[in-house]
């Protein structure tokens, strides 16, 4: 194994519960607006409709198909529309809502807060993410991740998301290090693990509920965080 100094970490799904944290606070929306008598009758299937919406907003916010004002209404647009809802100040108050609760949720992946403590002591960490930046540093207060990291990037401030690799030559250069020196760890295979590798940076993947699979070509694969010890 090569003699790592920095360890890069992305924020959502990797370290911070995004899918728990996240349906916690729709779920109180979903009771603090009634949308049960504005006829959104189930909270469960208004939750999936919106995390496939959800998900594809981000998609296309990554390859700038979408501005960050516009993701952050649209999806709650467009999960109100599958339900016959035309309401601009509802979507207003949900996004209003969602952007004040969620990040203020404390739920991390499971091993998280065991697997950084133990790092620290042995290398620099720092966070790559392509969340909001205001946003992403609520959510690692609230959930007490910050202690840990010399850098909290976000592709904001790099000018590029990831997988563009403006994003990550931008983070070599704030903390000061070479690609040799650095491996990426986080659940994406498009935008942390290709977007990493296609600059010739070590990568983890993330394969949180999954099995080893050949179609990522990662230089690690974890199943879950505890397995850090075991490489670092």
């Amino acid at each position: 194994m090569k003699k790592y100094k920095h360890l890069i970490f992305d924020l959502d799904h990797t370290l911070w519960d995004f899918d728990r944290n996240s349906s916690s606070a729709l779920e109180e929306i979903y009771e603090e607006l009634s949308l049960k008598e504005r006829g959104i009758p189930e909270f469960p299937a208004f939750l999936l409709n919106y995390k496939s919406i959800n998900e594809k907003c981000w998609a296309d916010y990554r390859v700038g198909k979408l501005e960050k004002e516009v993701l952050r209404t649209i999806r709650f647009r467009k999960a109100l529309e599958l339900y016959g809802i035309d309401d601009d100040v509802l979507v207003e108050d949900m996004s209003t809502l969602y952007l004040s609760k969620s990040p203020r949720k404390k739920h991390v992946i499971e091993g998280a807060h065991e697997a950084l403590v133990y790092l620290k002591e042995k290398y620099s960490l720092h966070i790559l993410t392509n969340g909001f930046v205001e946003i992403q540093e609520i959510k690692m207060t609230a959930s007490k991740l910050n202690q840990y990291f010399t850098h909290v990037i976000a592709s904001e401030h790099a000018g590029a998301k990831k997988p563009h690799p403006q994003a990550f030559n931008y983070t070599l250069e704030q903390i000061s290090a070479s690609i040799d020196e650095c491996i990426m760890i986080g659940d994406n295979p498009e935008a942390d693990i290709k977007g990493a590798l296609d600059i010739g940076m070590d990568t983890v993947y993330f394969n949180r509920d999954g099995s080893y699979t050949t179609d990522v070509d990662a230089t690690y694969q974890i199943k879950s965080l505890k397995e850090l010890l075991s490489i670092f």
